[in-house]
């Protein structure tokens, strides 16, 4: 009987073993493939809390932004924000805080902190950048609304509890990274496999009778074929056959095993060619893959002041309609709550008394936005629309993490007058009482300008200027001079004193700065004589309960005003940018 060759056994026991080889490769990378994202759910036991904080650390996992799904009772919102702004707002109430993934990639991992048991509901707050309101169930994916860090807050209405059920969805991570490798392996070990017999033949070609691996014989018989040699009895006359057997068998063992070294090589090198075309990134981690938020991370950003200016703008056109200043109070305070409201009371009694400029929320012309993220926190937005004769600065202050931003003060651009430029992305502020690297400190400039509004020859007369085609100063001087020209039965006295609390100074592009403030002007008038008699002008009595006084009386006006100071090297003077003034009292001595 005739055996099957050794070389053709061999090559198919190397395309068999080549083609399972191929198999588990392709099966890595299909069948066998792990699944492209992963779920990692909130524990069940998690202890209840009115709020919930997602880390900015898992706003990407694995390289990719992850998909949040939130499942609850009723109505809850989830709200980004700068983790700084979050933390202020959650402040003393107790919380849970999604802050990592398990290593299996199954679980959230959430720590509980204990505190108030209920909060304000944050869906109106102006410190979140986006919030999405849902009900029953939400899907969000976490893109950043800007550079820098971001959290999310998860709530209810503040007095219920926040949803339990938070899921997160990411990029699996897990690689297969023998699947190339065995796809290429396994080729090669096929092509192996499929050569051999060719190559056997190829090294037996040639030789003659007598030549090494004949068998003695001189038939030329290969030896596999003689049953003496495949037998494995050798006799006496076979030895020199077998001796050939030996020779040739050991040629046909140096084909595969010259294949099999062939193919280590080709693999290796297909190996490392791979990791040369597909150089492995660092190992992706919690972490965002942004950089930090800067710690002068402007305190708002463009979308959230158009949409705090749209409110503003509707709360005082409410108020303005009605004549009614609680329609204000939301979003208003300070002084020009002062002023609206008392401007409310003149017009209901003296109906040609003028209404206070329209507070509009476009045209944005330019804003002012701080960097100082500690509160209260000052922004100022110049706008001009409808009823705007000439743009008008207005500013807001958030007073604390949970208080939306105010108008505290509004006044109009100085005709001729142009703003100072501002650093985009935010500018620094400086203590009112602080010089460096300017002319004069905030303080110093509005104290230089209620002394140059209180007298003609200020000594500030040259180093403050002003718009000549609408000369507030000049205007004031001269009804302050009318009023003792006027007044003859009268002695007069004018006064504009700096209210301290209400300066912010703001860093401008060129090293100077731009302050802010509120002014008091108070007029105060007394009899020249016994029996003289002074007359005041319809809104004034309004407030006096009436017209004449043989005591004195005292008026009161609300000043705002922003006056731009050049860095300390200019020779330039300082600028009124912007003022106007409100009645908003009188009295009879």
């Amino acid at each position: 009987m005739i055996g099957i060759p050794v070389r053709l056994k061999t090559a198919v026991s190397l395309v068999l073993l080549g083609l399972l080889t191929l198999l588990a490769g392709i099966g890595q990378l299909t069948f066998w493939a792990p699944a492209e994202t992963v779920t990692a759910t909130a524990p069940a036991d998690t202890k209840a809390a009115p709020l919930t904080v997602i880390d900015q650390k898992l706003r990407t996992l694995n390289g990719e932004p992850v998909k949040i799904s939130v499942k609850g009772e009723g109505n809850f919102v989830l709200a980004a924000g700068r983790p700084d702004d979050v933390a202020a707002w959650v402040g003393k109430t107790a919380h849970n805080t999604v802050s990592g993934v398990s290593e299996d990639n199954k679980a959230l991992q959430v720590g509980h902190s204990e505190g108030e048991a209920t909060a304000p509901s944050p869906a109106a707050s102006d410190l979140w950048v986006s919030v999405e309101n849902a009900s029953g169930e939400l899907d969000y994916t976490w893109n950043p609304p800007a550079d820098g860090e971001w959290s999310l807050l998860l709530a209810s209405d503040g007095t219920k509890a926040a949803p339990a059920s938070v899921s997160m969805t990411f990029p699996n991570n897990a690689t297969t990274p023998l699947a190339v490798p065995l796809i290429v392996l396994g080729i090669i070990i096929i092509l192996a496999g499929a050569a051999l017999p060719f190559l056997a033949s190829l090294l037996g070609k040639g030789r003659g009778p007598g030549s090494p691996g004949r068998s003695g014989t001189g038939s030329g018989t290969p030896e596999e074929f003689n049953p003496e040699v495949t037998s494995g009895v050798q006799t006496a006359s076979g030895f020199a056959a077998s001796k050939g057997a030996s020779s040739k068998d050991g040629r046909v063992r140096r084909v595969p095993a010259l294949a099999a070294a062939l193919a280590t090589v080709l693999v290796a090198g297909t190996a490392v060619a791979a990791q040369a075309s597909k150089t492995p990134e660092p190992s992706p981690t919690n972490n965002s893959s942004e950089s930090p938020a800067p710690a002068d991370a402007p305190v708002v950003l463009d979308s959230q002041l158009k949409r705090i200016l749209e409110q503003v703008s509707s709360a005082v056109a409410a108020g303005d309609a009605a004549k009614d200043a609680t329609k204000l109070e939301p979003r208003v305070d300070r002084m020009e709550l002062q002023v609206r409201t008392q401007n409310y009371k003149i017009r209901s009694q003296v109906g040609s008394y003028e209404a206070r400029m329209p507070v509009r929320a476009s045209k944005l012309l330019t804003s002012v936005v701080s960097s100082q993220r500690s509160w209260p926190r000052s922004v100022i937005a110049v706008t001009e629309g409808e009823g705007n004769v000439v743009p008008q600065v207005l500013t807001l202050v958030q007073a604390a993490p949970r208080e939306n931003y105010k108008l505290t003060s509004t006044a109009p651009l100085q005709p001729g007058t142009s703003f100072p430029a501002i650093p985009r992305g935010g500018t620094s502020t400086v203590a009112a009482d602080d010089k460096a690297e300017l002319q004069y400190s905030g303080s110093e400039a509005l104290n230089g300008l209620a002394d140059r509004l209180t007298n003609a020859d200020s000594a500030f007369k040259d180093k403050l200027a002003e718009s000549t085609s609408s000369p507030y100063i000049a205007g004031t001087l001269a009804y302050q001079a009318d009023t003792v020209e006027k007044g003859v039965n009268g002695n007069f006295t004018f006064t504009h004193k700096v209210i301290p609390e209400a300066t912010v100074v703001f860093r401008t592009s060129d090293g100077g700065a731009l302050v802010v403030g509120r002014l008091d002007f108070a007029l105060d008038g007394s009899p020249k004589a016994e029996g003289d008699k002074l007359l005041l002008n319809d809104e004034s009595a309004v407030f006096a309960g009436g017209k004449e006084t043989g005591t004195g009386m005292v008026m009161n006006f609300a000043e705002s005003v922003a006056v731009y100071i050049p860095p300390a090297e200019s020779k330039e003077p300082m600028k009124l940018v912007a003022a106007t003034r409100g009645l908003v009292g009188a009295s009879f001595k």
